[in-house]
């Protein structure tokens, strides 16, 4: 007699739990060239070039079709798909089981699912300078080896 329709109230809250994505880069497109972002970005395609976002809110979401062949820098990563590149977050990895990353991986936080795969270093930096560091030297270290390869 007097109860109220709850089923209305969960609807409407799982709606604004999910996250807001800003683009989304589908499954048709093949991207060659480093991507500048910022908010967050859902990648479903092919991108040969760096995702580089200065953001510190910027999620990068890769799916399960997508690949990177290159270095990711954002804020927060969430992998399914698979990265051939260092991947640098100031925040917060989660990585899925399809998720399959070729390169070191720089976190702050990082939860991973069983069957996610990580060839290369895990390194865990507490503070994002600890990242803008080791942006640097890896950026003096790929200079010193094109100098070296003329």
């Amino acid at each position: 007699m007097f109860k109220k329709n709850k089923k209305k109230q969960v609807i409407a809250n799982t709606q604004t739990n999910r996250p807001r994505v800003d683009a989304v880069l589908n499954r048709k497109l093949k991207i060659a060239g480093d991507v500048y972002f910022s908010g967050i970005l859902h990648v479903e395609c092919t991108i040969e070039g760096d995702l580089i976002s200065d953001d510190e809110g910027s999620t990068l979401i890769l799916s399960d079709a997508g690949h990177i062949k290159g270095s990711v820098k954002a804020s927060n990563v969430m992998v399914n798909g698979r990265i051939d590149g260092n991947v640098l977050a100031n925040n917060k990895v989660e990585l899925y089981e399809k998720s399959r990353i070729n390169g070191d991986l720089h976190y702050n936080l990082l939860e991973m699912a069983v069957g996610a795969g990580v060839n290369g270093k895990l390194v865990h930096h507490e503070l994002a300078s600890h990242v803008q560091a080791a942006v640097d030297s890896a950026d003096v270290s790929d200079a010193e080896a094109r100098v070296s390869v003329k």
